[in-house]
């Protein structure tokens, strides 16, 4: 591995450490770490230790199912293939399915203007806005529907499935959000039109000079108009505006990472995701 390329696994390294701890605990077992959230919100996950001398073991591996078990968490494990190679082969011989998405890092010359991805506008939620907290609640409620429905293809569900999900969601990740916002280490758009709404959102997370773009959802009614890429490339241009110079994303498989290229994209890596098999979809 170059170093150029050391350096910044190194820096994705200390970004998905430093992400949970601001709102979980952390309880290490051997060479992994579990962040458990104090309260309600999204829960996290198990990944490998910073300063681990060795790799995970299947031992560590059982240990942390058994507390996610005890605790109520999902048995859910996240790391980046090329720092810690060895956990691929001991979490499938756990019997663990694992998600290979590509890990993709955005070229210094940046994205393109998201107008010429897209017809529809995208906006970047503004916390001193009246309608800030429902902008809030539409965003995740895009996303809720968009991921139930994976893929790229077009589908039925649209506006109707978004506004019915929004009575359902979780109050606690609701007001995280926004509190995150606010404080500038979140940015939340919504890619919308006014007959129809919000018709795909996305966000991110930021941790100094480092930030992940992640809940990148269109609804399925929305789809191959371009929108993921315009959403993608509003984020992407708000956080170099902001001084963020690596800034980066895991694809959900081969063809999302397709349009993530054309926003300008790379692959660098592989970030695994390890679960019990009837999660994996």
């Amino acid at each position: 591995m170059d170093s150029v390329r050391a350096e910044a696994f190194d820096r994705l390294e200390r970004f998905y450490d430093a992400v949970p701890r601001d709102g979980a605990r952390a309880e290490e077992y051997g060479a992994l770490v579990l962040f458990v959230r104090d309260g309600a919100g999204w829960p996290f996950y198990a990944r490998p230790r910073r300063d681990a001398t060795a790799p995970p073991s299947l031992a560590d591996v059982t240990a942390v199912r058994a507390r996610q078990r005890e605790l109520g968490l999902p048995e859910a494990f996240e790391w980046v293939h090329e720092v810690t190679p060895d956990l691929l082969t001991v979490t499938r011989s756990a019997g663990l399915s694992v998600l290979e998405a590509p890990l993709m890092v955005l070229d210094p010359a940046g994205p393109p203007d998201p107008a010429t991805l897209s017809d529809v506008p995208v906006r970047v939620l503004d916390p001193a806005s009246p309608g800030f907290a429902g902008d809030v609640a539409i965003r995740r409620a895009v996303a809720a529907v968009g991921f139930s429905h994976g893929g790229t293809a077009r589908g039925g569900a649209g506006p109707a499935e978004r506004n019915a999900v929004i009575a359902h969601l979780d109050v606690a990740a609701l007001d995280e959000e926004g509190a995150r916002i606010a404080d500038g280490r979140r940015i939340s758009v919504l890619a919308e039109t006014p007959e129809e709404g919000a018709l795909a959102s996305g966000m991110a997370m930021r941790v100094e000079d480092v930030a992940e773009i992640a809940g990148v959802a269109t609804l399925p009614v929305a789809r191959r108009r371009g929108l993921g890429a315009a959403v993608t490339a509003t984020l992407a241009r708000e956080l170099r505006a902001a001084g963020t110079d690596l800034i980066f994303l895991s694809a959900g498989s081969e063809e999302i990472a397709r349009v993530y290229l054309k926003v300008g994209f790379r692959r660098v890596g592989t970030a695994c995701i390890a679960e019990p098999a009837a999660l994996i979809v």
